[in-house]
């Protein structure tokens, strides 16, 4: 790795004031520099397999990592008590039997769990361990993507006609359709010409074993095929090039079985026919159940998140989650497939109603239809004083032009409150692949980044597994701020969120711009804060500000 000069600054302007228990103003108290990092040592030798597993722990100083300093925060917090703070985790399921994250459930005292009551009259029957948003009892939750549930309403409206065919009063509304059914198009074109190619090689293997008079067949079998017949020549070709990838039938048959599953684009399919409401009433409510699982086999996004936050330290087991006196609440809304704003809205608002101070929301949209239902429950999260932490989004592009719901900005400008902050992912290469490549960025709607590749995880049934995305960086600051709530209870949602921003590191360092193909920019330039969040950092600025 290259030499770079960083620094860790404390840069206070935007802190919020809100005056808040014992808080100072932060204008009555010197701004000090916490670090100056004069010069990097280059690191000796690959990272070892044990400390890539924690790469996100590490601290840029003594690893040459880009990770959060978290041990050098413990050490911080050494002799110091902290508050519990219950944690909101809106996601796919969560298995909350996991060794490493069933000694860290919320619990709902008040509910009596399998009585059929709603004990604690918060509209949700046996609520012990969170809400199910998605219906059902472990099922996978197959969703369509929003783009394919706005053209198959729209459908029966426009599908076929030209603008001769349409109104005058319809034909703004028209011509948003044929937007959409374009977007539509170019976004599912790839998944149908998968379909396409699994049916055709489908029909090669019934071709083949008919004309070998067997059920099943080896890659031998096939090079000693002889024919004249050119389509079953290029049919055997075919599977001769499949198997020589390491591949046979059964895999052909669980890769196709996945993708028929898969209804993101299915123009037919209702998405809602398990759980029974009406998507497009806020007002219907009365939906879901407790089971906050899912399928063990396929819900290994939650589970991956939440351990990321708050995976028990102290048992000896498999990980370290970021913060320790936190509880997890089970919020589960994302399917597999795009999110109802519906069902955001009111996960939002059951997290905020039973007691979180921090919502992690790893999830995302580049259409909402209903994002009134979202901003009106970010706003009421921020009447309450929670803190919304979400992920940027994995489609490495710029989402100060971009779409990318939910969001704190209607106009991407304009922020309707101060109670939201959302995360780019790094890799652990500390030079200009730092950013993901797959991470979205932007100077307005991005306000920092943290550690988002191949990060060590709960999945469910006991195991550990590494994953990327933005969805991996976003817990990461949930952790943080997790942290400064417990030990700095004073300090408001809107101050967690700046203190995060404005002591993080800054590294005076040129990087490649996610998904502009070679194109550098300053790392600074790619979010609001333009640094990575630091745990220490932003214990020690929290620290300073109350005491």
């Amino acid at each position: 790795m290259s030499i770079f000069k960083s620094m860790f600054v404390a840069a206070l302007a935007t802190i919020s004031l809100a005056s808040c228990g014992s808080v100072k103003n932060i204008e009555e108290r010197p701004v000090q520099t916490m670090e100056t990092i004069v010069a990097m040592p280059q690191k000796k030798g690959a990272i070892g397999e044990e400390q890539f597993n924690h790469w996100a722990h590490a601290d840029l100083v003594a690893d040459t990592i880009p990770g959060i300093s978290l041990d050098k925060a413990y050490k911080f917090l050494e002799g110091k008590k902290g508050v519990t703070v219950i944690v909101g985790v809106i996601d796919s399921g969560i298995d909350i039997e996991h060794e490493d994250l069933k000694d860290v459930l919320w619990t709902n005292t008040n509910e009596i769990a399998g009585n059929g009551i709603d004990d604690d009259n918060n509209g949700y029957v046996d609520d012990i361990y969170g809400w199910n948003f998605l219906g059902g009892n472990g099922d996978a939750a197959p969703e369509q993507l929003e783009i394919t549930r706005i053209v198959a309403k729209l459908n029966p409206r426009f599908e076929g006609k030209s603008l001769t065919d349409i109104s005058e009063a319809d034909k703004a509304d028209f011509t948003k359709y044929l937007e959409y059914a374009e977007a539509y198009k170019e976004a599912s074109s790839r998944h149908f010409q998968t379909l396409s190619r699994m049916e055709q090689i489908g029909e090669n293997f019934v071709a083949v074993k008919n004309m070998l008079g067997k059920d099943s067949f080896t890659l031998e079998d096939l090079q000693g095929v002889n024919t004249e017949d050119e389509k079953l020549k290029r049919q055997v070709g075919d599977l001769i090039g499949l198997f020589g990838r390491g591949l046979d039938e059964a895999a052909y048959l669980d890769y196709y079985e996945s993708q028929k599953k898969n209804k993101n684009y299915d123009l037919n399919f209702d998405g809602r026919a398990i759980v029974g409401d009406n998507p497009e009433d806020i007002n219907d409510t009365k939906y879901g159940n407790g089971f906050v699982i899912g399928s063990k086999d396929e819900e290994s996004h939650g589970t991956h998140v939440a351990g990321i936050i708050l995976a028990s330290r102290d048992n000896n087991k498999g990980m370290q989650g970021v913060a320790h006196n936190a509880k997890l609440m089970s919020v589960r809304a994302v399917p597999d497939g795009d999110e109802r704003d519906k069902d955001v809205a009111l996960a939002i608002r059951y997290a905020v109603d039973n007691g979180a101070k921090v919502i992690n929301m790893s999830f995302g949209k580049s259409y909402s239809p209903n994002k009134e239902w979202v901003l009106d429950a970010i706003k009421y999260a921020a009447e309450k004083d929670v803190l919304l932490v979400h992920a940027a989004g994995n489609d490495s592009k710029n989402i100060d032009v971009k779409d990318n719901w939910p969001n704190d900005s209607e106009d991407k400008v304009n922020e309707i409150s101060d109670n939201v902050i959302t995360i780019g992912a790094l890799s652990a290469n500390f030079n200009e692949n730092m950013p993901a490549t797959f991470s979205n960025y932007g100077k307005l709607n991005v306000d920092v980044f943290a550690p988002g590749v191949q990060i060590y995880s709960t999945v469910p049934k006991d195991e550990y597994a590494k994953y990327s995305g933005t969805s991996m960086a976003s817990p990461e600051v949930a952790g943080i701020a997790t942290l400064i709530r417990s030990y700095y209870p004073q300090l408001t949602a809107s101050q967690v969120k700046h203190i995060i921003m404005n002591s993080g590191v800054k590294v005076n360092l040129q990087v490649l711009v996610p998904g502009q193909k070679g194109e550098k920019a300053a790392f600074s330039g790619l979010s609001k804060a333009g640094s990575i969040a630091n745990a220490y950092n932003a214990l020690l600025l929290a620290d300073k500000m109350v005491n």
